[in-house]
């Protein structure tokens, strides 16, 4: 059965690693309580919820997409743009071990798993505040071996590419055009987010079944005439962290 690794909201989340939104209040009680709707969403998609071990001293550590990025044949361990997330991937490799053999971005690269978007053996990577060219190269290094291409995408207007571009289908891309050149994905059908909803185009497809969050109505109503099931989450105090829906689990397929 697929896992997927989450972790424990810390009660220093108000003071997470921000880039393109102002700091507001985060109520950790209700963020925690969204947390857990989160991990059911996704059990009711037939993922196994497994925790990593918690960090309560790291603000950001609840974001574990960053830490490391998953393919069938390895893991790869990222170096997170941020300095204060760093810390965050040790615990993240340790559990992930169980699952693949590693690779570790190293210095002087640095890489969000936020920024890293696999459709089939391509690779897209989003050359962001928070991710470089030089472990780039070494993702280009990494995936080499098992027949994978990997291009750099420019992010300038949002804080990772995955914010920008959800894979719906097998040729669907659900894409904020503002921010993503849909001329990048040629063969691509893509669907446009609806303007009043800029964050909407992250969300999380497998089979049948769509997560969104509750706030983006539209996105939903487009899913389900696409005949998915959806699932509406609030995410409201997440979201207060510049956090998405991907953010918050490591997706292990079997």
């Amino acid at each position: 059965m697929p896992t997927a690794l989450t972790r424990a909201i810390s009660p220093l989340l108000g003071e997470c690693e921000l880039t393109h939104l102002q700091r507001s209040v985060i109520d950790i009680k209700k963020a925690q309580n969204q947390q857990k709707e989160y991990e059911n969403a996704l059990e009711n998609m037939g993922y196994t919820i497994r925790r990593v071990p918690d960090i309560p001293h790291l603000p950001d550590g609840v974001f574990v997409e960053d830490a490391a990025v998953v393919f069938p044949e390895i893991g790869i361990i990222t170096r997170p743009g941020a300095k204060s997330r760093r810390p965050e991937t040790e615990s993240v490799a340790a559990v992930l071990s169980e699952y693949r053999d590693l690779k570790t971005i190293t210095a002087p690269g640095t890489l969000d798993g936020g920024d890293v978007l696999t459709l089939g053996k391509q690779v897209f990577v989003g050359i962001s505040e928070r991710t470089n060219t030089k472990a780039i190269q070494q993702f280009v290094d990494f995936l080499k071996p098992y027949g994978y291409s990997v291009t750099g995408i420019p992010v300038t207007k949002c804080l990772h590419l995955k914010t920008a571009i959800a894979v719906i289908d097998n040729d669907l891309l659900l894409i904020n055009p503002e921010w993503i050149d849909e001329s990048l994905f040629p063969g691509y059908r893509c669907e446009y987010v609806s303007e009043s909803e800029p964050y909407g185009a992250n969300v999380i497809r497998k089979d049948n079944w769509a997560l969104c969050p509750k706030a983006f109505t539209n996105t939903a109503e487009w899913l389900q005439k696409q005949g998915y099931d959806v699932i509406a989450l609030d995410q409201s105090e997440l979201a207060k962290a510049e956090a998405g829906l991907t953010c918050c689990s490591i997706l292990v397929d079997d």
